[in-house]
């Protein structure tokens, strides 16, 4: 209860608790009857910090160069929407040609979005195509494939309806190389409206199909509440009160033979076999019934596996990121009052990296202001956590 509320409750209070109340509030409070669970946990670093746009997609190169991606939709910036982190600097990426505003949707980036590496080590991105205001222009939405090593586009898929609604939101994607010729893009799109679907896309003929439109792992579940900030926040479509949407988190295992999945505004965590969902016989008839509720794992946006398929769920209810190990327990790896929005998240070899968007600020969600701060933060916490040196033999306790 905030002093305020305190101390007007006391007022209609017998004497004896008004004193007490009176009292500052550090003397009032009895010694340990506070919430252990709220305070930073865990091992920040901060990587890089942003003004202007705010961050959302995150790749690490396991030569450490660095991709972040600024989307549009929320708020049409004249930046960078893919960058590249080199000497303190967002340098557009792979060009400033593709990389900034451009007047051919289908020939630039529009709006960055999720983000991914393949086995090989290219970068993958999806580009939802919207500018905010403005309408969904042919050619904007794509998947968009770079080599590092040239920097060069090795793969460009435009999607076009059916595939392509009017109202989608393309949000993050995964790719196994093991199915198909030139691979297997999985697309989650969470829909700024109410029609969320799993978009799959074969590198090689570019064919998509969209599945499980109507499956209750897709669908952002109904009566969803979320505290934000210390705020009730409803779920109600066409009237946003939260971040929200349907599947949205996605990650691919390492021997690319499973992957999971999560609606935006639901708690539960889902998975289905890659080989499944990769064969174009499969329909919705025969890919329902093989999900695998996984359970639940919190509210989350991004997900990301690390190489021991352990993985990690962005939790923007309570600022923190969780660990899910592959017997289905969960652990704390980092909870600190600046994880505002954990939004995209990436594994590498030894660190989780995750960005910090303050989406939850949005004007769209708070009566038309913008209750953003910058800087945004671009964070990474160890895999393995530290351990504190013991003199001590190993087993002895005193």
């Amino acid at each position: 209860m905030k002093r305020r509320h305190f101390l007007r409750a006391a007022s209609a209070a017998p004497a004896s608790l008004a004193v007490s109340a009176a009292l500052p509030v550090a003397q009032a409070r009895a010694a340990g009857n506070e919430d252990n669970g709220t305070g930073p946990y865990g091992e920040l670093d901060i990587v890089a910090e942003f003004d202007g746009p705010g961050p959302s997609g995150i790749v690490v190169l396991p030569n450490g160069r660095i991709f972040v991606g600024f989307p549009r939709h929320a708020v049409d910036h004249k930046g960078a929407t893919l960058g590249e982190l080199v000497g303190g600097k967002v340098v557009p990426y792979p060009s400033a040609e593709m990389s900034l505003p451009g007047n051919v949707p289908a020939e630039c980036l529009v709006s960055v979005h999720g983000m991914t590496m393949d086995r090989n080590g290219r970068l993958w991105v999806i580009d939802d195509g919207k500018r905010a205001g403005h309408p969904l222009q042919p050619g904007a939405a794509k998947i968009v494939c770079i080599d590092p090593a040239t920097n060069r586009v090795a793969h460009k898929i435009i999607l076009k309806a059916p595939v392509l609604l009017p109202d989608s939101h393309m949000n993050d994607l995964r790719v196994s190389l093991s199915h198909g010729a030139q691979g297997t893009v999985f697309v989650t799109d969470s829909s700024f409206g109410t029609s969320p679907g799993l978009v799959i896309v074969d590198g090689a003929t570019q064919q998509a199909r969209r599945v499980l439109t109507t499956h209750p792992a897709i669908l952002p579940e109904t009566g969803f509440l979320a505290i934000v900030e210390g705020e009730p926040r409803r779920y109600i479509p066409g009237h946003p009160q939260l971040v929200s949407g349907g599947v949205d988190g996605i990650a691919l295992t390492k021997d690319e033979k499973r992957l999971y999945f999560a609606p935006l505004t639901s708690r539960r965590l889902y998975s289905l076999s890659v080989d499944l969902l990769a064969d174009p016989a499969s329909d919705d008839a025969v890919l329902g019934p093989a999900i695998r509720d996984e359970g639940e794992k919190g509210v989350a946006d991004g997900l990301a596996l690390d190489d021991q398929n352990r993985l990690y769920t962005t939790n923007y209810e309570h600022d923190c990121i969780l660990r899910r190990d592959p017997d289905g327990s969960f652990k704390m790896m980092l909870r600190d009052p600046r994880a505002l929005s954990p939004d995209g998240i990436f594994a590498t070899a030894d660190h989780v990296y995750c960005t910090f968007g303050q989406w939850n600020r949005l004007a769209s969600f708070n009566g038309g202001t913008d209750r953003r701060v910058t800087p945004y933060l671009l964070i990474r916490f160890p895999i393995e956590q530290s351990q504190p040196y013991d003199a001590l033999p190993l087993g002895q306790k005193s």
